[in-house]
């Protein structure tokens, strides 16, 4: 396992592995790598799937329109740091 993952990283990376049927474990996400193209490669289907699945997991309000969207699901480490703060359950 990569030692500067958080437990909060571990289940949100779950998350999407059970969400976009990914073939890897949790821990072999790096939490700097990006979620799009290189890195985790994922496209803007796979993106809307982890937003949705978080948004219900966490109670979240997750919009299309959003512009800090980018950021947000740039890395696994941003998305963490999202739903840390944001999180209502």
């Amino acid at each position: 396992m990569i030692e500067n993952h958080t437990a909060l990283q571990l289940e949100i990376a779950e998350l999407m592995i059970e969400a976009l049927n990914l073939d890897t474990l949790a821990s072999e996400i790096e939490p700097d790598a990006p979620l799009y193209g290189e890195g985790l490669g994922l496209d803007s289907i796979d993106i809307l799937e982890v937003a949705l699945v978080t948004s219900k997991r966490y109670g979240l309000q997750l919009k299309a329109d959003n512009e800090n969207n980018h950021q947000i699901f740039s890395s696994l480490r941003s998305l963490t740091e999202y739903v840390a703060i944001h999180k209502t359950r």
